[in-house]
């Protein structure tokens, strides 16, 4: 059985110590949804939520919360980010909006909690603006799609 990486000898939780791990450019990429009634959807788009732009706003909480993923995930090592992109697509097909964040970094783990964090707090913060207009959103399918560096390479969900 492989061993836990987060799981001293003695069982107890733990940061792993990746010292000796050399330094490569990671890369991570996660998507996920929130869908909603198609009159939310539209003005959302029309920028008729009286909260302000929906998407300009979670688009920066995104990136805001990848940057600060250390202080909510208790065993994540705080990273120096290169880069994070946040995009946002509206999808008439759920309806809703699709969240996509692409993080970099050079360092010695990867960054594939943070990009999970910024999409999952874009997509709350969807919900937070648009949710007196629409109870009922649903977020979901959070997942990462890609990966790359480190010892495991280049991973892509197929």
């Amino acid at each position: 059985m492989t061993q836990l990486t987060h799981v001293a000898p003695t069982g107890d939780a733990r940061m792993v110590d990746v010292s000796e791990k050399a330094d490569t450019v990671r890369v991570a990429r996660v998507t996920g949804s929130i869908r909603m009634r198609p009159d939310t959807l539209r003005a959302i788009l029309d920028s008729a939520v009286t909260k302000g732009d929906v998407i300009a706003v979670a688009r920066v909480a995104g990136i805001m919360a990848a940057k600060r993923t250390a202080e909510l995930i208790p065993l994540c090592h705080p990273l120096a980010l290169t880069d994070v992109q946040v995009s946002i697509t509206p999808e008439d097909t759920l309806p809703g909006l699709r969240a996509e964040a692409i993080v970099r970094t050079v360092g010695k783990t990867g960054v594939e909690m943070e990009a999970m964090t910024a999409v999952a707090v874009t997509l709350i913060t969807v919900y937070d603006m648009a949710k007196a207009l629409d109870t009922s959103m649903v977020i979901s399918d959070i997942l990462l799609a890609e990966k790359q560096g480190g010892k495991s390479g280049h991973w892509i969900r197929r």
